[in-house]
């Protein structure tokens, strides 16, 4: 989405980014360039193309503005200083610490293993297959084809609930044949790739089963919330042996997938209950680290989310007791026993990301 423009063009510490807004209103420093055909479901507005001057530390910052959803004072956006409890952790780990947690951080996007299909609609990019799934999609899902090297899904002159119909009964005949484990009568939505926040004020182009997200290669969002003691320790939560990924692995005091339909702060609310028994604090005790998307290859298939992280301080008395099954135990840690476990792969991905990500690394 951005890149720098040529020397002559540029001042010293400046480049240009060029960004498409679906919606809101662009920064007063944007002058519109063109029109653009947008990579969103027919009903979005009309996309404009601005070009921005930002400082040059802005591209180590992602999506600083979005245009989204969120105003510049939500409780989404990125916030800095870290809380006092998140800056005790961070200065525990030490500089080697935290260098091997900024890497592991820099890591978390993967490119898709060669000879994946890229799988997409006429209009725009929906994730990547392997080529035996591009094959079950082609002969198990209407008006989906080969053109050239990319699975192409003509499915755009439909309503998003029918593309989600005609996609959920795919799975379902998926599962019924066994090929689709871990079902969990639950919806995601997908908007766009690369949608890096749900966009709640507009339909998604579909909803179906979260458990066919992996499989299909889709994008998803989720919320995950680290938990701080005031002394610096860290909140972490076992998953359930029982839990369809990552089964027993060390994870993030609260953890969950956004359900299509849900706002990101009301998925953490109810998470936060749910998988730690603790009520959700006042807005100012909120720390948010803001989005990090992570993307890789799992046994499933293409892992794909982007995730909205969450910094709490828990006090002594706020202790950390699962209300629904999917957490075996909690455990506090002290920096160093995170980095320990970490480094031996106790961790979930998802959630080593999400505390790189809420230290700032």
């Amino acid at each position: 989405m951005a890149w720098p423009a040529p020397a002559s063009q540029r001042l010293a510490m400046s480049f240009y980014v060029e960004c498409a807004w679906a919606h809101g209103t662009p920064p007063a420093t944007a002058r519109p360039v063109t029109t653009v055909r947008p990579r969103f479901p027919s009903s979005s507005p009309v996309c404009r193309t601005f070009v921005i001057r930002l400082p040059h530390n802005a591209a180590t910052c992602g999506s600083a503005y979005h245009g989204g959803p969120h105003s510049p004072r939500s409780p989404l956006n990125p916030q800095r200083p870290l809380p006092a409890s998140a800056q005790v952790f961070h200065d525990a780990l030490g500089h080697a610490g935290r260098a091997w947690l900024a890497e592991l951080r820099a890591g978390c996007a993967l490119p898709p293993p060669a000879g994946w299909v890229p799988w997409r609609t006429p209009q725009q990019a929906l994730g990547w297959q392997r080529p035996e799934r591009a094959a079950l999609l082609m002969n198990g899902l209407a008006d989906c084809r080969l053109d050239g090297d990319a699975l192409v899904w003509d499915c755009t002159t439909g309503s998003s609930a029918e593309r989600s119909a005609q996609l959920q009964g795919f799975l379902q005949n998926c599962q019924a044949q066994g090929l689709l484990p871990g079902w969990r009568h639950e919806a995601f939505a997908f908007w766009f790739d690369g949608c890096t926040e749900p966009l709640m004020e507009q339909p998604p182009l579909l909803a179906v089963e979260r458990a066919g997200f992996r499989f299909l290669g889709l994008m998803s969002h989720a919320v995950h919330i680290n938990g701080f003691t005031p002394e610096g320790a860290l909140w972490c939560g076992r998953r359930s042996a029982r839990k369809a990924t990552d089964p027993g692995m060390l994870d993030n005091v609260t953890a969950g997938g956004l359900p299509a339909g849900e706002s990101p702060l009301g998925c953490a609310r109810r998470e936060l209950w749910e998988e730690a028994g603790l009520h959700w604090p006042d807005e100012g005790q909120v720390h948010s680290a803001g989005w990090v998307r992570t993307r890789r290859a799992e046994p499933e298939g293409w892992h794909d989310e982007s995730l909205l992280v969450l910094n709490l301080t828990l006090q002594a008395t706020q202790v950390p007791h699962n209300q629904d099954g999917e957490v075996q135990e909690f455990l506090c840690l002290t920096a160093p026993e995170v980095l320990q476990r970490l480094q031996a792969g106790e961790f979930t991905r998802d959630a080593a990301t999400s505390l790189a990500q809420g230290l700032a690394l």
